[in-house]
């Protein structure tokens, strides 16, 4: 196996067969991530609550691999509506503002009726990773 593997402990990693970020070739790329908030192990009802956690979860994996939500250099948005992406557009600035990372962001039913956002995220591997 080539490069380093972060794992969060969720246990969809063991289950499904990946890890929350893979660290290669100077990059970090983090894994989709939903609003599973890990200290209650529950899922926040807003959306907003939601996108928040995802980047706090982002936000771990980074620092694990030794990089900030400053490094990033590619997020991708996963939304269940328009009005739901309307309502995450000032927290997605507030952790992404800095970085100003490249952003697609796609309307999506996700894989549980539950998860309302998902974010998908690169970021640049501090040298020598």
């Amino acid at each position: 196996m080539q490069g380093e593997r972060i794992f969060s402990g969720s246990p969809y990693e063991e289950k499904a067969g990946y890890a929350r970020a893979a660290v290669a070739g100077g990059w970090i790329f983090v894994s989709g991530t939903t609003g599973f908030d890990a200290q209650t192990k529950e899922f926040p009802a807003d959306v907003e609550a939601q996108c928040e956690n995802c980047f706090r979860n982002i936000e771990n994996a980074l620092e694990r691999a030794g990089a900030t939500l400053k490094d990033l250099v590619r997020v991708q948005i996963f939304v269940t509506s328009q009005e739901e992406f309307e309502r995450i557009i000032p927290i997605i600035r507030k952790h992404c503002y800095e970085a100003r990372p490249a952003n697609t962001t796609v309307f999506a039913q996700l894989v549980a009726p539950h998860m309302r956002v998902e974010v998908e995220a690169i970021a640049v591997a501090p040298s020598g990773k």
